[in-house]
């Protein structure tokens, strides 16, 4: 059975940095932009946990599952 694969997006405009996606992520998705907000590095290491969109404060990190390429 494949892996599942999920499309992480941030919005960068309603980003604050706070870096709770950056620092909950089990599987370090998330890295930063020069200004401290949070920039998606590795969406094909997501394992869907929802962590990141369930704590983030602004609700701009989104995960959706995507088709298996």
């Amino acid at each position: 059975m494949a892996k599942k694969l999920y499309n992480v997006t941030v919005q960068e405009k309603l980003c604050k940095a706070c870096g709770i996606c950056i620092a909950l992520c089990p599987t370090k998705v998330f890295g930063a932009t020069a200004e401290g907000k949070a920039n998606v590095n590795n969406a094909d290491a997501c394992t869907g946990c929802l962590t990141c969109e369930m704590h983030c404060p602004d609700f701009c990190v989104e995960v959706e599952a995507r088709e298996n390429e």
